[in-house]
């Protein structure tokens, strides 16, 4: 009977580890074909033959980005569309830019579990556990600390510091994906119905439609 439940148990805990990220890949590579125009999930690959070493690199993660916006914050992507050789591997990494008190503000990561490094400033960061409990586990973040936000939790970092912050992060997804929470709910097109919103947030239609005149 035990050995029945460890067999159980291992088989649950491997499938979990299984579908925690894209699906593992059955060759050496498959570079991203953009040009292809069969849909697939991810990309069809490139003839072999044709794939030479830029398909494999990026350059520019060491420019900063323009944080002149709302949010004061910018994600520059490293991803299978920037490294088509990334196709099929599993992995991403950004750059995060942030000006003075300019946050990354909350979102999810559908995808993939994001692993981050501060490289200069500080951060406030956090991440909220699901329901019922909806706890925020939150950290300030200095110069080489690493912090990891869970698959699909809604997470933020927030420079906390008088000048600028840059960070790092890797995601164990080619094509993480990236939902704002504001946005998706005040940004939808067509419109989420005001008299939705206004009792999910028990606040005033005009208040609703406010916010969603900003985005």
């Amino acid at each position: 009977m035990a050995s029945q439940f460890l067999l159980l148990a291992f088989l649950a805990i491997t499938c979990a580890i299984a579908s925690a990220s894209d699906p593992s890949s059955l060759q050496d590579f498959c570079v991203a074909d953009s040009k292809a125009s069969v849909p697939v999930n991810g990309f069809v690959c490139k003839d072999s033959k044709l794939v030479d070493a830029n398909d494999f690199f990026f350059s520019g993660l060491h420019l900063a980005g323009n944080t002149s916006n709302a949010v004061g914050s910018r994600v520059t992507p490293v991803n299978a569309v920037q490294i088509p050789g990334l196709n099929t591997l599993g992995i991403s990494i950004v750059r995060i830019d942030y000006a003075p008190w300019g946050i990354n503000p909350p979102h999810t990561h559908p995808r993939a579990t994001e692993v981050l490094t501060v490289l200069e400033g500080s951060l406030k960061v956090g991440f909220v556990t699901s329901n019922p409990e909806n706890h925020l586990i939150t950290k300030v973040l200095r110069k080489g600390d690493v912090f990891v936000f869970p698959v699909g939790l809604v997470h933020f970092q927030q420079n906390v510091g008088y000048g600028n912050a840059v960070a790092i992060a890797a995601l164990n997804s080619q094509n993480p994906g990236v939902i704002t929470v504001a946005n998706a709910v005040f940004g939808s097109k067509p419109d989420i119905s005001a008299d939705v919103l206004a009792k999910a947030f028990q606040v005033d239609k005009n208040r609703v439609y406010n916010f969603q005149s900003k985005f």
